[in-house]
């Protein structure tokens, strides 16, 4: 079963490794919110990300990472909303970190 990661906090004030442990190889997570933090560049949170398997999918909403002014690295697909819900529908299941 493959499960669609959802997260809004920022990796600054919750702990990400803890997040990022219960992901499956087949997983997909995206990133919202003050969670888009993560992508600075040279961030320690970045660093995980990095080190995620190439198998598991990150994404990131394109409107909060404007909003913040930031860019994804190449690894991490950027989605608008229609794309955040047609991602939704492709996973068993979506799980919240909200």
């Amino acid at each position: 079963m493959t499960t669609l990661h959802l997260l809004s906090q920022s990796p600054f004030t919750s702990p990400l490794d803890s997040i990022l442990r219960p992901l499956g190889v087949r997983d997909g997570l995206l990133l919202c919110g003050d969670a888009c933090h993560a992508l600075q560049p040279g961030s320690a949170p970045l660093e995980l990300l990095e080190h995620l398997p190439a198998s598991i999918a990150i994404h990131a909403l394109e409107e909060d990472l404007q909003a913040r002014n930031l860019t994804a690295p190449e690894r991490v697909q950027v989605v608008d909303y229609p794309d955040f819900v047609e991602l939704c529908t492709r996973y068993d299941k979506v799980n919240g970190w909200l």
